[in-house]
């Protein structure tokens, strides 16, 4: 049966990637290109997003693996995740990222000239940051292709085995709230061991702390559907319990970081409060959903087919209003709402009337050929 729900969560995180993408503009971290004026207090809210919104949308991928592979073989699998992942991310690289780069090089007086003078005669030499190709926020396809294939074995092992003993496991410890945090066991090794030597750069080659955290969220999702309605009713029933916990080891988290410099013992700590914090908002998302969202609307059928498209364009388009009012002596509330209105408008008229109508760009987006009316 489908989960609405994991529908419902699956555009709504895809929708706060703009706003967050908008809030990197603006917040004093490194970013393509920065606003004339950052704000120190957004750190605090982009903080917070930054904890679980890659997570959920790995567990929620692992989950979407559960169901594709019910009707697919192996082969089959595979085959379609390279179509839907590989080509998208093929096609992105060569016409997507490429204004991306071209705005960073100018804005930082790395490049002069039209936008034609670099693509694609220059575009494509060297590898970003010294070099012009990159993948820039599309980096969660090759990650996503690169586990969907890897785990083959393992998820086709789960799916003709589903009364192994591993799984009456399974089945056993989600049934109560205490059990469901045993899966931050392994996140804590991960945040606390490999996190420090391995610094996050999208870039696939050495990313070891990305491929090893995001591997794990992406098992997990798999793993947490396999017990269907026994991680639904538990996720449902303690969900103010999960958003209780969620708040209380995010502020304690803040309280540790203002209060104490770094040190081994502060790491150690704020290693566990984190993946307690992530994994707690996971679980309260997943139980407020399953309680108010498991409901197919005609909404979510639009959005669930347009969030692929959305998430290839909406970059590209940001930075580009970005450009234009950076130097601005406007305000906060000003820009942003003119950078998220345009990126989310165009975005739409982009996909309506250059994606989803026609069957040979679709699947340069991640689409089946042919689209429901």
């Amino acid at each position: 049966m489908r989960r609405h729900d994991l529908d419902w969560l699956r555009v709504l995180v895809f929708a706060l990637l703009i706003f967050y993408h908008v809030g990197m503009f603006f917040v004093p971290w490194n970013f393509h290109i920065k606003n004339n004026h950052t704000y120190e207090w957004l750190a605090f809210p982009m903080e917070f997003l930054n904890q679980w919104r890659l997570p959920i949308l790995f567990i929620i991928s692992g989950m979407g693996t559960y169901y594709a592979l019910q009707k697919r073989s192996g082969k089959q699998f595979a085959l379609e995740r390279i179509k839907r992942l590989f080509i998208p991310l093929v096609f992105g690289m060569h016409f997507i990222i490429p204004p991306q780069v071209y705005i960073e090089k100018v804005v930082k007086n790395q490049f002069t000239g039209h936008y034609f003078d670099f693509w694609p005669l220059k575009a494509f030499i060297g590898n970003y940051p010294e070099g012009n190709l990159s993948w820039h926020h599309l980096w969660f396809l090759p990650y996503l292709l690169l586990f969907s294939l890897v785990l083959i074995p393992v998820f086709l092992y789960l799916k003709n085995h589903p009364q192994s003993n591993f799984n009456a496991w399974l089945k056993r410890i989600v049934q109560s709230p205490l059990g469901l945090y045993l899966f931050i066991v392994p996140l804590y090794f991960v945040e606390a061991l490999i996190e420090p030597f391995f610094p996050v750069t999208h870039a696939l080659i050495g990313d070891w702390f990305t491929i090893i955290n995001c591997i794990i969220m992406f098992l997990f999702g798999f793993l947490l559907i396999t017990v269907k309605d026994t991680f639904w009713n538990t996720v449902e029933k303690h969900r103010k319990v999960f958003l209780l916990v969620g708040i209380a080891s995010f502020s304690i988290m803040l309280m540790l970081i203002e209060a104490y410099q770094d040190s081994i013992y502060r790491h150690f700590i704020e290693a566990f409060l984190k993946v307690a914090n992530l994994w707690s908002w996971i679980l309260a998302l997943f139980g407020f959903a399953s309680k108010y969202l498991n409901r197919k609307s005609k909404i979510l059928s639009y959005s669930n087919e347009a969030v692929y498209p959305f998430y290839i364009l909406h970059q590209t388009i940001m930075l580009i209003i970005a450009y234009y009012v950076m130097n601005l002596e406007w305000s906060l509330g000003l820009k942003a709402s003119i950078m998220i209105v345009g990126t989310f408008g165009f975005s739409w008229l982009m996909y309506e009337f250059l994606v989803r109508r026609w069957k040979y760009v679709r699947p340069l987006f991640g689409l089946k050929k042919k689209h429901k009316t």
